[in-house]
């Protein structure tokens, strides 16, 4: 992390200001400077279009597709159940990172300096952990919410009341989680030259010396947000897996209704948990091994490196929606519904209000016996 801010940093290490080492925050980390070349590959016109062309593609499916997901949950009653409450919330959480996380971090990286002011300097990292860790418990949420369903037939759904509680401590746990990045925290200004300085917002630990508390907050960081999460959602979905087989395989053929209900649905949420292992895998180990080899800040390439990774994370947060979509029927009637009646509106033919009934009328029948 920070250790120190002492005399003049070139304008490549205040662009290290794009990793964050817990999550897709955008805030500077401060080694010993040194002399770099300044043209590294983000700074080619064709790569930054590039990049421009990524992050928008992200943003606009991400935003879309989420949406999405919390404007049907809201409109169909029959999509307002505990689940599928918890599938909105991370939906929530996705849109978040979203708007949060790609959108200053692609300007940031551009830019190479902190543009945004001294107050959003401490409140946009803590607001992008916060959003990252909403997502991720949520995920565990979901996962045991079906183990707990499936795995020991509790029959009784879980009630409003708990579902609530359970939602606001997952808000809660990641304000917590999340509080160190707005509060260990540096607004500064760097001489580049004697004519030109740049402003730069970096992690200020109480050991300014040295990087120690930095290295136990990232590592703290890995195992809550990723290692242990991982480790709970393999282990719930690999006793609902092996739950499933085993009612099939004493069913003789397996294709018992309600069988084959939570097989789909647990086939879903299991590609949910996959997506966001495989592709925040990659920046996670990367954050890691920049933590405790501080040479891999002297790479030419060091910035193009974090900034794929970083594309690659933030994949996840358009993929969930698609994933619904496709894997879910519940989910595929109601998307339907919804673009079946902008297209009847939009054709001013005076049956969009019809239209719209009939396929919400249909999103209810599947729910009935699918939810």
């Amino acid at each position: 992390m920070d250790s120190g801010n002492k005399g003049n940093i070139s304008q490549e290490e205040s662009t290290v200001a794009v990793i964050q080492h817990h999550n897709c925050c955008t805030t500077a980390r401060q080694d010993e400077p040194t002399l770099q070349d300044l043209e590294d590959s983000t700074r080619l016109v064709g790569v930054q279009a590039l990049l421009i062309l990524a992050y928008s593609t992200i943003i606009l499916f991400g935003v879309i597709g989420n949406a999405m997901v919390i404007y049907v949950v809201y409109k169909f009653k029959a999509l307002r159940t505990v689940t599928n409450f918890f599938i909105a919330n991370l939906a929530v959480a996705d849109l978040l990172v979203n708007m949060l996380c790609l959108p200053f971090t692609l300007m940031y990286t551009l830019h190479g300096e902190w543009k945004f002011g001294r107050a959003l300097c401490f409140i946009l990292p803590f607001a992008q952990g916060l959003a990252v860790h909403i997502s991720t418990i949520t995920l565990n949420v979901i996962a045991l919410d079906r183990y707990r369903s499936i795995v020991y037939h509790l029959e009784t759904k879980m009630s409003w009341d708990v579902c609530v509680v359970v939602t606001a401590l997952t808000w809660v746990s990641a304000a917590i989680l999340a509080s160190p990045l707005g509060i260990f925290r540096e607004y500064a200004t760097f001489d580049l030259t004697e004519e030109r300085s740049i402003q730069v917002c970096t992690e200020k630990w109480p050991d300014s010396g040295n990087s120690l508390d930095g290295r136990v907050y990232s590592v703290a960081t890995f195992l809550l947000q990723y290692g242990l999460p991982l480790s709970v959602l393999s282990y719930a979905y690999v006793r609902i897996w092996s739950k499933l087989r085993s009612h099939a395989n004493a069913d003789g053929s397996g294709r018992s209704n309600r069988q084959q209900r939570r097989r789909k649905t647990t086939k879903m949420l299991v590609a949910v948990v996959v997506v966001f292992a495989l592709s925040w895998l990659p920046l996670h180990a990367f954050q890691l091994a920049v933590d405790f080899h501080s040479s891999i800040l002297d790479m030419r390439e060091f910035k193009l490196l974090y900034t794929a990774f970083h594309i690659v994370a933030m994949c996840s947060t358009f993929a969930n929606p698609i994933l619904y979509g496709w894997m879910n029927r519940n989910y595929r009637h109601a998307f339907l519904a919804v673009c079946n009646c902008r297209q009847e509106e939009a054709s001013g033919t005076g049956r969009s209000r019809t239209k719209g009934r009939n396929l919400e009328d249909a999103v209810c029948a599947v729910s009935a016996t699918n939810l």
